[in-house]
């Protein structure tokens, strides 16, 4: 699974910009264009029909030695324009110059309205055979390999706005199987804000910046959300989650995926099953706490993009196993008293536990972001025989609005001919011309049916591997505007998710509620989502009201108890701590052989260690320095062991970083080292220190004895933070009142 050397104590970092370091002098002798990176790859090569090329994924890259123009003619300036002398004016006849403008003028397309800001990966998907008793979807059959694409991102902020913001993820994945292309378009939250597509223009104009100013961006705290939040009362479970740690992932990798919908299944013998699916994180699920998040979205706003790759670059290659829940499909299409047509609600673990029918590994990162990531293109209406859509109103609303979108972003109807958006699969749709027409059609009938070209295409019959269009009834017999009496309990379920967490998810929740309703202008709204709250759970009405300086309003709303469920926590299990990164702070004083053998455990466990020092370079000429004093920030690390004297470093100076400012600090030790510290301490992660590190923790006011921190020899000091951070924070640290 891991790939980096575990015998040397000074790996490969990922990171590096170029698969070759560059030279010191401007490169002067002609070369082919660099390969990319070790662990970069692109789309399959396939025709814009389907058909395997067998040419190298490099054959669409750029070729030969020399800059040319888009028609392949060789330049030989591109730093001036054509001019009538050196002083004179441009020329229009400067056809580079035009050619280089105007494509740079379109160089951007349309942002997608949400799920703007995204990272993706290449990645594979092998299924276990368990799903065969219930689809014939084929890449579901035992052993099935199916390359897949996976685009992370978040909601409500723009290309440029930080990932780290308390928001939803999109979770989406194109599977290119034999069948066609199949996308489960997920989210990392298993239910939505809203009942009914109708509504979902209005919840993200709220939830978007005011229109007046533009601000805030990609974040809920503000008068429009709550606005429209408290009055469409349906939205509150999914706002509960909003508010929970699940809305600050603390990577891609550690993120739960969910369908959110119920969907339809199809065996070989027509039976159908309803399920919903699961994506399950081989590393557990994990977040960031608010703090901490805060930090990073000023110091690194690319912090999640830049763990996804850096993590598949390094060879922890993140990996999650997709689960389905199983339902009877019954008339109803109820159960245990949860209708499965409601996207605000979720069937609880407990009473349909996730069967796992196969495991996803990411192993390759993008070659080019715009080409694949960007113009990926996701619909929950792209399906393969044995799957099949329900009568959600969310969902069918989403199969018209997906398709209508990529129209405007990609240009055109022929947005499936993009490399990226390519099936592996034979690809004969009749469909003809249009923007950006890749294919170059033979033949003289594209209508059925015809003669003129034999007769093809035809159709598939049922044992031919069509798509399968169950044939459910439509129990409506009048045309309405109305949701079903079961779709009106706007509740229970947000209680039970609130009070399945354990007592300090609880208090996130509370503070998050705290700080959201904060920054709202009108006490109104605040007052308005109390009322709700105090439906949900009393004591987090009344902890958010005392934030706020409001008086807890009493229930007005009976709702019904339900049992919690465990399964929603995110605390209490144990996970893998391959790709976890550790900051070893170290310096000139640190014994290297010590040092060494420490960095060779931690790559040996799979972790990403980054020595962080006073200085850049090496220490003792051995060593590299991944990080300094002033480029580091605990936010990075999940765990800091300390190997060094603390003391300051060169640049430790108020004229050059005001971290390093030290009145009233402790004067051994550099400030930014006492801030490293403090920031894990109170974010409760595991800290480590042997050597000189003992009386740095001491220094900064880092009890020995508190839980987390592990104190002792290098080997000691190694093997327990590995033991901490298995269960990723040491919640113990601060009990919660």
């Amino acid at each position: 699974m891991f790939s980096k050397s575990t015998s040397d104590p000074d790996p490969l970092v990922p990171g590096a910009p170029a698969p070759q370091a560059p030279e010191l002098a401007e490169p002067t002798e002609p070369r082919d264009p660099l390969p990319p990176k070790p662990d970069q790859d692109g789309p399959e090569t396939v025709t814009a029909t389907g058909v395997a090329t067998g040419a190298p994924k490099s054959s669409t890259s750029q070729s030969g030695k020399f800059l040319t123009t888009a028609q392949g003619a060789r330049l030989r300036d591109t730093d001036h324009s054509l001019k009538a002398g050196p002083r004179g004016p441009v020329l229009l006849q400067d056809h580079h110059l035009r050619e280089k403008i105007t494509h740079f003028d379109h160089e951007r397309i349309p942002e997608r309205v949400v799920h703007a800001r995204g990272a993706a990966a290449h990645g594979v998907f092998t299924a276990n055979g368990a799903a065969e008793g219930v689809t014939q979807a084929g890449f579901l059959a035992k052993g099935v390999e199916t390359p897949v694409f996976v685009r992370f991102s978040t909601v409500l902020g723009s290309r440029g706005s930080a990932d780290t913001v308390r928001d939803t993820r999109g979770f989406s994945t194109k599977f290119y199987t034999a069948e066609g292309n199949y996308d489960l378009v997920a989210n990392n939250i298993p239910v939505f804000f809203i009942q009914d597509a109708i509504k979902f223009p209005d919840v993200i104009h709220a939830g978007k910046p005011h229109p007046d100013r533009e601000i805030p961006q990609a974040q809920s705290a503000h008068d429009t959300f709550w606005d429209f939040v408290s009055l469409h009362t349906e939205a509150q479970h999914h706002t509960m989650w909003n508010m929970s740690d699940r809305g600050i992932p603390r990577s891609y990798r550690t993120m739960e995926g969910f369908g959110v919908h119920t969907f339809r299944l199809i065996n070989a013998a027509g039976e159908t099953t309803l399920v919903k699916f699961h994506w399950k994180p081989r590393q557990g699920v994990h977040s960031l706490v608010w703090e901490e998040a805060q930090i990073i979205n000023g110091m690194d706003p690319d912090f999640h993009r830049r763990d996804l790759a850096d993590t598949i670059e390094a060879g922890a290659f993140p990996q999650w196993d997709l689960g389905i829940q199983v339902f009877p499909d019954t008339e109803d299409e109820m159960f245990e008293g949860i209708d499965l047509l409601d996207p605000t609600k979720l069937v609880p673990e407990e009473l349909a536990p996730v069967q796992i029918i196969g495991t996803m590994t990411l192993n390759r990162n993008t070659t080019n972001y715009f080409a694949e990531t960007e113009q990926v293109a996701f619909h929950p209406g792209h399906l393969v025989p044995g799957i099949d859509v329900t009568n959600d109103p969310l969902l069918q609303g989403r199969l018209f609005s997906y398709i209508d979108t990529q129209l405007t972003r990609l240009g055109g109807p022929n947005f499936s001919q993009i490399p990226i958006n390519r099936p592996h699969a034979p690809v004969n749709d009749m469909l003809r011309d249009g923007f950006h027409q890749d294919a170059d059609h033979s033949g003289v009938a594209p209508y059925q049916p015809n003669s003129l070209d034999g007769g093809c295409p035809f159709m598939a019959g049922a044992d031919m591997g069509a798509l399968i269009d169950v044939p459910a009834p439509v129990a409506a017999s009048r045309k309405v505007r109305e949701n079903p009496a079961t779709f009106d309990d706007h509740y229970s379920q947000a209680r039970m998710f609130f009070r399945s967490l354990t007592p300090v998810e609880q208090d996130h929740v509370v503070q998050a509620y705290t700080f959201e309703l904060g920054k709202c202008y009108e006490e109104n709204i605040r007052l308005r989502q109390l009322q709700s709250l105090a439906n949900i759970d009393e004591r987090l009405a009344a902890e958010v009201a005392t934030g706020l300086g409001l008086e807890a309003p009493a229930p007005d709303t009976a709702v019904e108890d339900t049992a919690p469920s465990p399964a929603l926590s995110q605390i209490g299990s144990s996970w893998p701590v391959a790709g976890r990164v550790v900051g070893v702070v170290a310096d000139d004083s640190t014994d290297l052989g010590a040092l060494s053998d420490v960095l060779t455990s931690l790559n040996a466990e799979g972790m990403v260690p980054l020595v962080v020092a006073p200085h850049g370079g090496k220490l003792g000429g051995q060593v590299t320095v991944q990080r300094t004093y002033l480029t580091a920030r605990s936010t990075e690390f999940d765990a800091v062991l300390v190997a060094a004297s603390g003391a300051a470093a060169p640049d430790a100076a108020d004229s050059l970083d005001a971290k390093a400012g030290n009145p009233g600090g402790h004067p051994s030790l550099d400030p930014r080292v006492t801030i490293l510290l403090a920031e894990a301490f109170r974010h409760v992660k595991a800290i480590g220190a042997w050597g000189d590190g003992a009386s740095v923790l001491a220094a900064a006011g880092i009890p020995a004895e508190t839980p987390g921190v592990v104190v002792g020899g290098a080997a000691e000091v190694a093997s327990g933070i590995t033991g901490l951070l298995a269960n990723h924070r040491v919640w113990e640290r601060f009990p919660t009142a």
